[in-house]
């Protein structure tokens, strides 16, 4: 027993010790706290709560004492201990001031430092005023109370106008991803400007003029005031910039799409018609593509303008600004250029199917007639020929030939890709082209017709046929089957009378 009672004196000493140690060790870090100034300045600039982490780990180890009323508390414990309700809750707004106060300092952005320098300063004025103060300083609760909410205030107003900034920065960025100019599913670049990105362009505007209207309220800044002004130009240098690179993109997307270099795919489409006239580009490539392309680009350009101007002091909107842009000129340049190599081309192209272009140029009457009387197609050295009219041969000749043309045409491609970028349809010229040439050979298998028309009169009126005229001097069974190797059936009529 007395063992017993030796180990439990012991282990009272040792208690008593360890109790001792740690309240004299507490009270002397309330006498750090006491001393120690509210706010104090971090070695970055920054103000943070003196004596933070010392101050943390008393208000912990009150809990103990508070749960353990045998403990002796020293003279700077004590009345820390009693007050600790009021401490902690001074420390928590103290605390929140501070951070409030490096938030809005660390987050400003050189522009918005003059819209707030007033507040700022109050706040900081504030703040100084509580260097001066120690936690064992009378009435610190009642200061902290007063100026906890002005700072509450302005920290969200100065919060709220700098989400609505970053909100100014991702609309300006979202634009990265806008397409001007487009393709449709054939590949080719859909008519002007999408209308769907010009919308999304109007709609950003209104909520671009609606957010600097709001931080227009939240600073209360009035319109001639020349930070104001100056935020104001901040922010429209973003909005003319993102423009920019949107107009840059899209004039970027035309000369590289008119260019053989890079081009991957045609961009634009004419036909070739064949009017009576000549052969003909459809829409043409001087005029007709030079002014649609034009148009495009003015389309592109008048992109910009569908956003009201941020800036106070410019009243010229942003699509004249750009136009003036010596980068975006030089790509329109380029693709001018483009433009002239291509129409150079395609007429080229045009040139190479003139080679036809007697079957539309000829008189077919006078060839006709020329054809009947010599027998063939007169040159300028065929000044004093004879007469000698066409025999069979003659007509076969000429209808092999057209035959012939007729295949070589058909076979013609139906698009071609001029430059790398135009695409043209050549179905038009070809089907006008095959319809030319049938009627030519018409034309000969006509007289034929009818030259078996008037050998069958003849014959049914018993008249030679070497009194016949012309008409009537080719062979009348061969004359037959030439029509039918042509592809031409007698009519009902002239079928009926051989059949006689």
């Amino acid at each position: 027993m007395d063992r017993f009672r030796q180990i439990v004196n012991l282990l009272q000493l040792f208690r008593d010790r360890v109790r001792s140690d740690w309240s004299t060790q507490l009270d002397s870090d309330c006498g750090v706290i006491l001393k120690q100034t509210l706010i104090q300045h971090n070695d970055q600039g920054m103000l943070e709560v003196g004596c933070s982490h010392k101050l943390e780990s008393v208000l912990r180890e009150f809990r103990y004492v508070s749960r353990d009323r045998d403990v002796e508390l020293g003279p700077h414990t004590s009345p820390l201990f009693t007050s600790r309700d009021d401490i902690t809750q001074c420390y928590r707004n103290l605390s929140h001031m501070v951070a409030c106060y490096n938030q809005v300092l660390a987050d400003v952005l050189q522009v918005e430092l003059p819209l707030i320098q007033d507040q700022l300063q109050d706040l900081y004025q504030t703040l100084s005023d509580l260097q001066k103060s120690s936690w064992g300083s009378e009435a610190v609760q009642q200061v902290l109370q007063q100026q906890t909410e002005k700072v509450q205030i302005f920290h969200s107003t100065v919060s709220e106008a700098r989400a609505n900034m970053d909100a100014i920065t991702q609309i300006i960025k979202g634009w990265t991803q806008l397409h001007l100019l487009q393709r449709s599913d054939q590949s080719l670049l859909e008519d002007g400007v999408s209308e769907q990105s010009c919308k999304q362009l109007r709609d950003d505007g209104q909520e671009l003029l609606q957010l600097t209207q709001v931080n227009k309220t939240l600073y209360t800044a009035a319109d001639s005031c020349e930070s104001w002004v100056r935020y104001l130009d901040h922010i429209d240098a973003q909005v003319q910039d993102g423009l920019f690179q949107l107009l840059l993109r899209s004039l970027h997307f035309l000369s590289e799409n008119t260019n053989p270099q890079s081009c991957r795919a045609a961009l634009f489409a004419v036909s070739l018609q064949l009017p009576e006239t000549g052969s003909v580009f459809e829409p043409s490539v001087g005029d007709g593509l030079c002014d649609h392309l034009k148009g495009i680009i003015c389309d592109v350009y008048a992109a910009a303008s569908l956003l009201p101007r941020i800036s106070a002091g410019d009243n010229v909107n942003y699509q004249v600004s750009l136009q003036q842009n010596p980068e975006l000129s030089a790509l329109e340049q380029e693709v001018m250029c483009h433009l002239l190599q291509v129409r150079e081309e395609a007429e080229h192209l045009r040139a190479e199917l003139d080679k036809y272009a007697h079957l539309w140029q000829s008189d077919r009457n006078v060839v006709m007639q020329e054809f009947l009387t010599y027998s063939r197609k007169l040159g300028p050295e065929d000044l004093d020929t004879e007469e000698t009219p066409p025999t069979l041969k003659d007509f076969r000749r000429e209808i092999e030939s057209l035959h012939r043309l007729s295949k070589e045409v058909s076979h013609l491609d139906e698009v071609i890709v001029v430059h790398g970028w135009l695409q043209v349809d050549l179905r038009p010229f070809r089907d006008s082209l095959l319809s030319l040439i049938q009627d030519w050979k018409n034309m000969y298998t006509q007289h034929l017709l009818d030259s078996v028309g008037h050998s069958l009169q003849q014959v049914s009126q018993h008249t030679a046929a070497e009194e016949s005229s012309s008409s009537s001097r080719l062979p009348l069974t061969e004359t037959i089957l030439l029509l039918e190797g042509a592809g031409v059936e007698l009519p009902e009529h002239l079928s009926a009378q051989l059949q006689c």
